[in-house]
């Protein structure tokens, strides 16, 4: 088993070395506590990445880009697709963190669980169900995404910008799976409760 390296406050949370608040530069630490001042804690992956401070701010900028931003796809949406390409991906630390904020967004305390399981057999649209196919052939078979794929998603009524976000995402999300699982980046307790 490797070694995890433990921050300041105890918890181990990467294998690589994770710099104290005080260290940190002063936009990082800025960051990371209004993140904490607004969600009564500070989510593993801040400090993780803050090991790496151009990567932190690219990582968040894009992260923000994508997540935060109008669109046909609702913030729950986006959030399904985090779910469901991290469960594909088998990392733990999405699957928690990002279920918890499905389930607050999408104001359901049972749709994390059920597409991270088998989002086939989640409550969830049709419309929903096309999305996160798609989602799972940009993860698994991006080589092989044609106008089929773009023609059932119009069908169902997403336009070229939509699908562009749906890709977008999964593509990011399988970024950030892998980076969460080669530092063994574990999910704080609190994400566990949230929403239920």
């Amino acid at each position: 088993m490797n070694e995890v390296m433990n921050t300041a406050n105890g918890p181990q949370i990467s294998r690589f070395p994770v710099p104290k608040l005080e260290d940190m530069p002063d936009d990082i630490r800025e960051r990371i506590l209004a993140v904490e001042e607004k969600s009564g804690f500070i989510p593993n992956v801040f400090l993780m990445l803050a090991h790496r401070p151009d990567e932190f701010r690219a990582f968040f900028e894009y992260h923000d880009a994508l997540m935060e931003k109008p669109g046909n796809l609702t913030k729950a949406e986006r959030e399904m697709i985090v779910v469901a390409t991290s469960s594909i991906n088998q990392c733990q630390y999405c699957v928690i963190a990002h279920g918890a904020i499905l389930r607050v967004r999408a104001k359901n305390p049972l749709i994390a669980d059920q597409i991270a399981t088998n989002y086939r057999k989640a409550e969830i649209t049709e419309r929903q169900r096309v999305m996160i196919d798609f989602a799972m052939r940009v993860s698994r078979q991006a080589e092989l995404v044609g106008e089929d794929d773009f023609n059932l998603l119009k069908n169902h009524g997403f336009e070229e910008e939509d699908i562009w976000d749906i890709a977008a995402i999964s593509a990011f999300f399988g970024m950030s799976n892998r980076l969460a699982n080669v530092t063994n980046m574990v999910p704080n307790p609190e994400f566990y409760s949230i929403g239920r």
